[in-house]
């Protein structure tokens, strides 16, 4: 997938362009179909972290170069390992740093995904705030069929995504998603034509970003952290967040245009009531 502007580091196993205040980060081994072997992986832990220490970043969209978004665990590093254990670890460790980086993105994250997107590539992608996926895109959870279990956060994120019951299938069976299908299941937030994917998310993230930043972080945050509160202590969070963003100068200027905004559009009654 070209990345449709001028990406830096494409030396680099991840690439990151940055512009009005969008961040591009890309997985940069389409030889490989994008397979994660360590280098990507401490490379895409770092770019994020990068990334996350943006001044005034308003949306980030994650994608992969070439035909595929990300096949998984580079399996051809692990079949020439002398202890595969000790690859494994060490390689599944330092994704998961890279997922819980991604998790903490101070802005929404977007994976654009096109082709395939397996293993610890589906973990990533679904680390995303928003998924955008071609039609034509195969999603495959893809571990049990190399012996493997999940990581990456795919036994995670699954059952909280399509129920406990469809996740097993997906985990235990391997079976293959379209994109329709895994926006049918709740994995995907919009489904596009193919080719066009990356495009998609391009233009969903400057519209983000030229949106109330403050508040999208929030709810962006708010939204990554429900699973893990009680109803009481996710109100007070949600309680918590709207009054710091309501003493922002953004929502002042916001609200103030949307009361003139409803007023230009009444009736001369409506408006004086």
């Amino acid at each position: 997938m070209s990345s449709g502007c001028e990406a830096v580091g494409l030396s680099s196993p991840v690439s990151l362009d940055v512009t009005e205040g969008v961040a591009l980060i890309g997985l940069h081994r389409p030889e490989h179909r994008n397979a994660i072997d360590l280098p990507m992986a401490r490379a895409l832990r770092d770019t994020v972290a990068e990334a996350r220490r943006l001044s005034k970043l308003g949306a980030v969209v994650l994608f992969g170069h070439g035909t595929e978004f990300c096949v998984g665990g580079d399996l051809q590093e692990f079949s020439a390992a002398a202890d595969r254990g000790a690859l494994v670890g060490e390689l599944a460790t330092t994704a998961h740093d890279a997922v819980l980086e991604l998790r903490s993105l101070p802005a929404p994250l977007i994976s654009a995904v096109h082709g395939a997107c397996a293993g610890g590539g589906l973990g990533f992608a679904l680390a995303a705030d928003l998924v955008v996926a071609e039609h034509t895109a195969r999603f495959v959870v893809a571990y049990t069929a190399a012996g493997l279990t999940p990581d990456c956060g795919v036994s995670w994120v699954l059952p909280r995504l399509v129920g406990p019951p469809r996740a097993n299938d997906l985990i235990l069976t391997n079976r293959e998603l379209d994109g329709a299908d895994a926006e049918r299941l709740g994995m995907v937030s919009r489904v596009v034509e193919s080719g066009t994917a990356y495009e998609h998310a391009i233009q969903l993230a400057r519209s983000l970003a030229d949106g109330p930043r403050p508040a999208l972080a929030e709810s962006t945050r708010l939204v990554r952290s429900a699973n893990g509160r009680s109803l009481e202590a996710h109100l007070q969070a949600e309680a918590d967040s709207i009054v710091s963003v309501a003493r922002t100068r953004d929502a002042g200027e916001r609200i103030a245009a949307v009361l003139q905004k409803g007023f230009r559009s009444s009736s001369p009654n409506e408006s004086t009531k």
